[in-house]
């Protein structure tokens, strides 16, 4: 089946398998940022931006994005620059392992997006369905709440 999505700010069209997942398709076309966990939408390591909602991607066909605009890790980065939760992320030690973060930061951005000034609670919320085997999630927070300062700075 044909698909036309835009995936980080360009437009493509591409023959799919009807049962090929998201996920294996936006990992396809190069954006290994993109991780496979689960496969059962428990871990949050698949996420991505579909419309500037959040989606884990492992469950949801392809096919399912035609239409659809599609943000991942790799498309935060604008015009050569970090977005503030990258940033923040590696400023404030958001990371340990890697793995995870990716989603986080995915679904950290859609939050920033709604909420620039989040409390504790909001962050933890938000990455709720995000899980971090390594962190404990203290430096995640702060570096979400990091980012949403950078973000009212400009």
């Amino acid at each position: 089946m044909e698909i036309n999505v835009t995936l980080n700010g360009t437009q493509r069209t591409d023959d799919v398998e009807p049962r090929q997942l998201l996920v294996d398709y936006i990992r396809g076309t190069g954006n290994t940022g993109t991780h496979i966990g689960c496969d059962t939408t428990s871990c949050g390591a698949c996420t991505v931006l579909v419309d500037g909602t959040p989606m884990k991607t492992c469950t949801m066909f392809a096919v399912q994005a035609t239409g659809k605009s599609l943000t991942t890790v790799e498309g935060l980065k604008q015009n050569g620059a970090l977005h503030p939760i990258q940033a923040a992320f590696k400023e404030k030690h958001g990371l340990q392992c890697g793995f995870c973060t990716p989603g986080m930061m995915l679904t950290s951005a859609a939050l920033l997006e709604e909420n620039p000034d989040p409390s504790e609670d909001d962050v933890r919320w938000a990455i709720s369905g995000n899980l971090c085997r390594c962190t404990g999630y203290v430096n995640i927070v702060k570096a979400v709440q990091h980012a949403g300062e950078l973000i009212r700075e400009n």
